[in-house]
């Protein structure tokens, strides 16, 4: 038996609080309009939280080097714990360079998923819709074309400028949700 996503009642509680998602929402596009207001400090910020993330794993890596000590697998464990550490260091050393590294694998990520999409949807041709998927990879396939282009000058500014997007979407999508689930 597949499990409902909501228990009964849970709408009711959900739309009493509608008013947070709103608030919520509208914070979150103060935020992104701040970000917007200064991409590089945005991006900067952006750096700092994934080299923050890049060093919890490290240290956690670390960690469970010794925790497998005994294991054929310790050098793997205590390298790769290492070599992440050091790269959450180095955001916080150089993060202008960290995000022209981070920008760069952007660029590739995005045109290696936009060509793959295109070609998933060039295959899907017979099917109904399949012009969207083309289209989608076609977008992602440019994008990361245009990132690359600009590469390594647009560092300063693309990943400040996705992190402002992302906070002004989610903050749109939140009071959506709450003016929505409200009625």
């Amino acid at each position: 038996m597949a499990a409902n996503r909501f228990e009964a009642g849970d709408g009711e509680t959900v739309a009493g609080k509608w008013a947070w998602f709103v608030a919520l929402g509208v914070l979150l596009i103060m935020a992104g309009g701040i970000a917007f207001g200064n991409l590089l400090m945005a991006t900067v910020a952006s750096v700092y939280y994934v080299g923050v993330i890049m060093l919890i794993g490290g240290l956690l890596n670390l960690g469970q080097a010794f925790r497998v000590k005994d294991w054929g697998g310790f050098i793997y464990w205590m390298l790769s714990g290492a070599f992440y550490a050091a790269a959450g260091l180095f955001t916080f050393v150089n993060p202008l360079l960290a995000s022209s590294v981070l920008t760069l694998l952007l660029a590739i990520a995005l045109i290696a998923a936009g060509a793959f999409r295109v070609w998933v949807g060039y295959r899907l041709s017979p099917l109904a819709g399949w012009g969207w998927v083309l289209i989608g990879g076609l977008i992602t396939l440019v994008t990361g074309l245009v990132i690359a282009a600009g590469w390594p000058i647009d560092s300063l500014w693309i990943l400040g400028l996705l992190l402002s997007i992302d906070l002004v979407m989610q903050g749109l999508a939140l009071i959506a949700f709450g003016v929505l689930v409200k009625s």
